[in-house]
């Protein structure tokens, strides 16, 4: 049975890795609205890869399927963002087809073993084996198995003051090559809720960003414009998301509407700013 609709992306993997080792970028995009046809755009787009974010949001598994499907046969890798270090979760991932699972809130050396152990078949990890698509619906068990040990991508995502401290053990788990930075959750673990980057946070992500290449490792983070995608790069980050998809269709539609003289920045209130306007003039 050759590499297809059935099995990993065993060839965009091992792409993925070689330009990782040669220092070279791998460039995503963080998917967080549930249409497939983003990520088929991404895939067309020629991006290596594209992370769906089932952290948060309103994915489900069937949605989550067809965006793996969206990447099929292609040089495009498929990572899902589970919500937590989770058994289940990591398995019914990588059964459907995905390249790999992010966790979030990795923060020990305890931590970073279990998601090697939830993501690699025995003995190297205690992941069941299944009959869906990543087996070619059981039809090639043997070959899966032994292509998801040695390719499947496992992501840790380093988002707490804890996981600095710790870092120097995770760094000697073996079964990772690449974390991922969350500077949000790490600014909330910091102290400093709802800040992209509160104080001392950027200073202690580069320096865990020193620590892991110094190990050898990759490190990957959400870059917030084409600007910061730049930033981003010269600091030494490999493996960058562009952006994720709603923030660039907000931050584009935002340039358009300006363009004409309107600005609709975006508020909690479920109610648009020009009506609550509207309403405004209407009671005066």
């Amino acid at each position: 049975m050759g590499n297809g609709d059935s099995r990993l992306k065993t060839e965009a993997l091992q792409e993925f890795r070689r330009k990782l080792q040669a220092d070279k970028p791998v460039f995503g995009l963080w998917s967080t609205l549930p249409s497939p046809t983003i990520t088929a755009i991404a895939v067309e787009a020629g991006l290596d890869w594209v992370a769906i974010d089932a952290e948060h949001g309103s994915f489900d598994w069937a949605t989550i399927e067809r965006h793996i499907r969206a990447t099929v046969r292609s040089s495009t890798v498929l990572i899902v963002r589970v919500s937590e270090l989770n058994s289940s979760l990591f398995k019914r991932s990588l059964d459907i087809g995905a390249d790999g699972v992010s966790a979030p809130f990795i923060s020990t050396a305890a931590d970073v073993r279990q998601a090697v152990d939830y993501a690699l078949y025995p003995p190297k990890g205690i992941r069941a084996v299944g009959g869906d698509r990543a087996t070619g619906w059981a039809q090639c068990l043997a070959t899966h198995v032994v292509e998801a040990n040695d390719n499947v991508l496992i992501l840790p995502n380093l988002e707490t003051v804890e996981a600095s401290r710790n870092l120097d053990q995770m760094l000697e788990v073996p079964g990772v090559d690449t974390y991922f930075f969350g500077p949000a959750d790490f600014s909330a673990s910091a102290g400093y809720p709802g800040q992209w980057q509160g104080p001392g946070v950027a200073e202690a992500l580069l320096d865990m960003k020193d620590r892991i290449r110094a190990a050898g490792k990759h490190c990957g983070i959400i870059a917030g414009s084409p600007e910061d995608v730049c930033l981003r790069l010269k600091q030494g980050f490999r493996m960058i998301a562009v952006g994720s998809d709603s923030g660039l269709l907000i931050k584009g539609l935002r340039q358009s509407l300006l363009s004409i003289g309107r600005d609709t920045a975006l508020t909690t209130s479920l109610i648009p700013l020009n009506n609550l306007k509207g309403m405004t003039a209407n009671n005066d």
